[in-house]
């Protein structure tokens, strides 16, 4: 456990982290970095941009809480050392996701209230499961849950919105590409703590599965609504680009995300997601189970 545990040791966080990749940037990404004017001309736009990015902060708020009650519950000083780093992570994630909902014109007075509004109901329930393990101190479940399934998810869900935001938003695809590269980090821990941890409680695994599949099932619901919810966005904003004579692509495992329709985009989401989980299961010692219908 030593020699894989210290990749993850403060040292190492500092100088990949904020002496690293973060150097430089405010908020995540290049200082004097700003939202596009168009997204503040046209309303439907705009509210798509909150829509989305309050359920990347109610996701990190989730991830926070988790990664931040796992450092009490872990069985070595390694483990804890690594997670007290995730939660610093975490805790970025929500500044930086939260500011760009300022950014977005939403008054610091309104944020909780724009939160509920825009909320997935779905990503709750995600977050529930999950949530319910850590309260409980249950160490492997909890790394299952937050460093396999909702990092996993967090991660491919990342880099869709990376792609899509690379020639339309370079703001936000910057902000994103420190994200992907904590989110790598975090599911590498879950994989090298956790293996070893499954062989040594294997009571633990009908659980563990259990759980993913019901995380999977509100994970693939919470896909669902966004993706619907957002097509209006969407077709929006292709109307606008053809209006101008733009062509825009934008690529995400051999779909233009600028030319695809939702239930394309909802397809390969899902599809690379849930693929992503049987590898990184199996790495562990852990049977994938498909979805509980949420």
């Amino acid at each position: 456990m030593t020699n894989f545990l210290s990749g993850y040791s403060i040292q190492k966080w500092l100088e990949s982290c904020p002496q690293g990749y973060l150097e430089d940037t405010v908020y995540g990404h290049e200082a004097g970095e700003k939202e596009p004017e168009g997204l503040f001309d046209n309303e439907l736009l705009r509210e798509g941009q909150i829509r989305s990015t309050c359920n990347l902060v109610l996701g990190e708020r989730a991830a926070l809480a988790a990664s931040s009650g796992l450092v009490n519950c872990a069985p070595d000083y390694k483990s804890k050392t690594f997670l007290a780093t995730q939660t610093l992570d975490e805790a970025r994630h929500v500044e930086i996701f939260t500011q760009r909902l300022f950014d977005l014109g939403v008054s610091p007075a309104d944020l909780e209230d724009t939160l509920n509004e825009f909320g997935n109901p779905h990503l709750v329930k995600f977050a529930e499961v999950l949530l319910e393990k850590v309260d409980k101190g249950d160490f492997v479940a909890g790394v299952v849950g937050q460093n396999i399934v909702l990092e996993g998810m967090a991660f491919s869900v990342f880099e869709m919105l990376h792609a899509g935001a690379q020639e339309d938003n370079p703001k936000f695809a910057h902000t994103l590409s420190g994200t992907i590269a904590d989110e790598r980090r975090h599911v590498g821990f879950g994989e090298n703590r956790i293996g070893a941890l499954i062989k040594q409680y294997p009571e633990k695994k009908a659980e563990c599965e259990r759980m993913q599949a019901e995380m999977s099932g509100h994970m693939l619901a919470t896909f669902a609504s966004a993706f619907k919810e957002g097509e209006a966005s969407n077709e929006e904003a292709r109307r606008l680009q053809k209006e101008q004579g733009k062509e825009s692509h934008a690529m995400y495992h051999g779909v233009d995300l600028a030319q695809a329709d939702t239930a394309e985009m909802e397809a390969v989401l899902a599809d690379t997601v849930l693929k992503e989980f049987k590898t990184r299961l199996g790495r562990i010692g852990l049977e994938y189970q498909s979805p509980i219908a949420a």
